[in-house]
């Protein structure tokens, strides 16, 4: 296996947009895409009180990204999910080779 790098981030700052906090609550977000390492597999995110243990680590780029990745992300398509990208960065640029880190996770049922 991958050594995976060294966080760039807490797993507190992995889902902080409300509406995103929100899709992950309501089960319709199953995963994140940062530019950096947020969380490493098993650990555990907590939003609004509830437990979601992290299932997945893995790098991709935007080019590979399909409509079910979007729909992984909350959003309804790629196209979608691109245009929230953007209105989040105004200044980036959509780049098909540059990489990400996708963060899967799941509820931790008790």
């Amino acid at each position: 296996m991958n050594e995976l790098p060294e966080k760039s981030c807490s797993i507190e700052r992995l889902v902080t947009i409300p509406e995103d906090v929100e899709k992950v609550l309501q089960g319709k977000k199953t995963a994140t895409r940062r530019n950096g390492v947020y969380a490493y597999p098993d650990e555990i995110m907590v939003l609004d009180g509830k437990e979601f243990k992290i299932d997945k680590l893995y790098k991709q780029t935007l080019g590979e990204m399909t409509d079910e990745h979007a729909q992984q992300e909350g959003f309804a398509n790629m196209e979608d999910y691109k245009q929230s990208i953007l209105a989040l960065h105004p200044k980036m640029p959509w780049v098909p080779k540059m990489s990400v880190w996708v963060h899967e996770f799941s509820p931790v049922t008790q």
